[in-house]
């Protein structure tokens, strides 16, 4: 076993209320044990009491909450990664959390569940200062583009529900969301916040490793197999691996997960504390015009702005670090932002990051959460699409209780059964 010590999360300091930015972070060194895939053994156990061994696959945010509630309830857990944590979406998505915006469809007691889940684990780590949780105002708002470069200050609007800091062509603000019903999170320091905790105080280890296959006889699973012929034996295996679970055999025939690819792009205004906590929902019609856009503008505390937009579905890579942004695409929300704010124009702010990422999406729309079919012991939780940041706490939570406990008490799973696409497929 290989111990590393990494600066693996930044300890994020808020200055005074109004709560509108976070200082520049200091980094807190933590010791981090990782394995690596040639030389993996079972996790010692307690012959007396020995807690259930649980293997998770995936180091996104809902791999590592359901990492994080079995640990804490005491199960002996590895969790599986093929390249870093929250490399993909949960690394790079908006963080955006709202508790009705899913009412009146299914998924609306799992997002209820999780926003309150979310305000509870950042009262219990911290998360207003590790992570960036707040409470927010969200707004939508329809902006026309133009090709004046002054544009911006010449079409100020003032209001008291337009932001000032919003001072481009922007017409029919309507508040949609108050400090009540929706807030956010830096997604990438939440889902590390986590994994952190879950290693330094409940046990839990993290394998780098690509996951070959799970190991199944007698219709139960015994092991995961990686790359390389390492082995990790376990009572329970649980499959979080977002828009590449259905890469493995074992669920790949029963249904399909596919990539919609989402672009976003991370400013640094020079005077972030000009930024006021406002989540943006835009109808943004670009100047040549066509169909109206539908970017989202996320202020954050650390005093970054994080703009996404340009979605398509596309054929999912091997490795979530091959993902590369549509140059494009990128260009776009660049020209979003400088119509959106003067504070975001080239020279005004830092482009800090210009990314993309992919979001597991189902046939159904719903997510797949559930003891797959025909195989005892093997869960697997995926699908959340644009909601993943949002679901990581309950479906984690839920999952625990179903690995456990054999049923799920935060949330009914039911509607989010992976037996929904088979009528019980012997493996």
């Amino acid at each position: 076993m290989q111990t590393i010590i990494t600066p693996l999360l930044p300890h994020l300091t808020l200055p005074g209320k109004p709560l509108t930015r976070v200082r520049q972070p200091k980094l807190n060194p933590i010791e981090f044990s990782i394995r690596c895939s040639s030389s993996i053994s079972s996790p010692p156990m307690d012959a007396q009491n020995p807690p259930k061994r649980v293997v998770v696959c995936g180091g996104g945010v809902i791999g590592v909450c359901t990492a994080y509630f079995l640990s804490k309830s005491g199960a002996a857990v590895t969790l599986v990664e093929k390249s870093s944590i929250a490399c993909g979406a949960s690394g790079k998505a908006g963080g955006f959390l709202a508790l009705d915006w899913c009412d009146g469809g299914p998924v609306s007691s799992l997002a209820r569940a999780s926003f309150d889940l979310h305000r509870s684990l950042a009262q219990e780590l911290n998360g207003a200062d590790l992570y960036g949780y707040r409470p927010v105002t969200t707004l939508s708002l329809s902006i026309t583009e133009t090709t004046s470069s002054s544009s911006a200050q010449l079409n100020r609007k003032s209001g008291p529900n337009v932001p000032s800091w919003v001072d481009g062509p922007a017409k029919g603000p309507r508040t949609i969301g108050t400090t009540e019903t929706t807030a956010q999170v830096h997604p990438q320091l939440f889902t590390k916040t986590l994994l952190s905790k879950a290693v330094e105080e409940y046990g839990l280890e993290v394998v780098i490793g690509k996951l070959e296959k799970v190991e199944v006889a007698e219709g139960e699973a015994k092991a995961v197999v990686l790359e390389g012929g390492g082995e990790i034996e376990a009572d329970a295996v649980v499959l979080a691996l977002g828009p590449w679970t259905g890469k493995l055999s074992l669920l790949g025939l029963m249904f399909r997960i596919s990539g919609l690819k989402a672009h976003s792009i991370v400013l640094e205004p020079k005077d972030p504390d000009a930024i006021t906590p406002h989540a943006l929902f835009l109808s943004y019609y670009p100047a040549q015009g066509g169909k109206p856009m539908d970017p989202e503008v996320y202020p954050r505390p650390t005093g970054e702005v994080y703009i996404c937009g340009m979605s398509a579905e596309e054929e999912v890579p091997d490795d979530a670090e091959q993902v590369i942004p549509v140059p494009e695409s990128i260009r776009v929300l660049k020209t979003v932002a400088k119509n959106v704010s003067s504070h975001l124009v080239k020279g005004e702010a830092n482009v800090k990051a210009e990314q993309a990422c992919f979001l597991p999406c189902t046939d159904d729309s719903l997510p797949v959460i559930g003891e797959v079919p025909g195989v005892k012991g093997c869960y697997v939780a995926t699908g959340h699409s644009c909601w993943g940041i949002l679901n990581g706490p309950a479906t984690g939570a839920a999952v625990s209780e179903l690995v456990l406990d054999g049923h799920a008490s935060v949330v009914d799973l039911s509607r989010f059964s992976p037996a929904r696409f088979s009528r019980g497929r012997k493996w």
